[in-house]
């Protein structure tokens, strides 16, 4: 399994971005996974098709968009903490600031299914949430998630 820490650089790690929905977050998402493989309208499609299926909120304020994608070589990552919470449709109802995206080269279902649980259980952890949502620099976030 990739850990986080290398799949998400600290250029990927936005803190305080002010959005008002999930799809303006898909759309500043997209723009920041885009690579010479993938467009970030490719990123923005992958994660509101996977999104149709289901909330990727989990509740405490977290989400995990997560997708697979042909044009994905490696696996990677991205962390927002968005400026005021958002509607994410999560299971408890609340609004979510604390954002995990994963996106996954198309065949890597096992190490796609073992990161998002390990994230789940790091985000599970009220500490952790409470650490994110404190935190003044990407380096802070990087070393808490990994």
């Amino acid at each position: 399994m990739n850990a986080i820490g290398e799949i998400l650089p600290l250029s990927h790690i936005i803190l305080d971005l002010d959005i008002s929905s999930k799809k303006r977050l898909f759309e500043e998402v997209g723009k920041l996974l885009a690579d010479e493989n993938l467009s970030a309208n490719d990123v923005f499609e992958c994660l509101f098709a996977r999104e149709k299926l289901g909330s990727t909120g989990l509740g405490h304020g977290v989400a995990i968009p997560h997708g697979r994608h042909a044009h994905v070589q490696q696996m990677t990552a991205a962390f927002v903490r968005t400026a005021e919470p958002i509607d994410f449709d999560a299971p408890d109802n609340q609004p979510v600031s604390l954002v995990c995206v994963l996106l996954v080269p198309e065949a890597a279902t096992g190490a796609h299914l073992e990161l998002l649980s390990h994230l789940a259980s790091k985000f599970s952890d009220k500490t952790t949430r409470e650490q994110l949502l404190s935190c003044g620099e990407a380096a802070q976030v990087a070393q808490i998630l990994a």
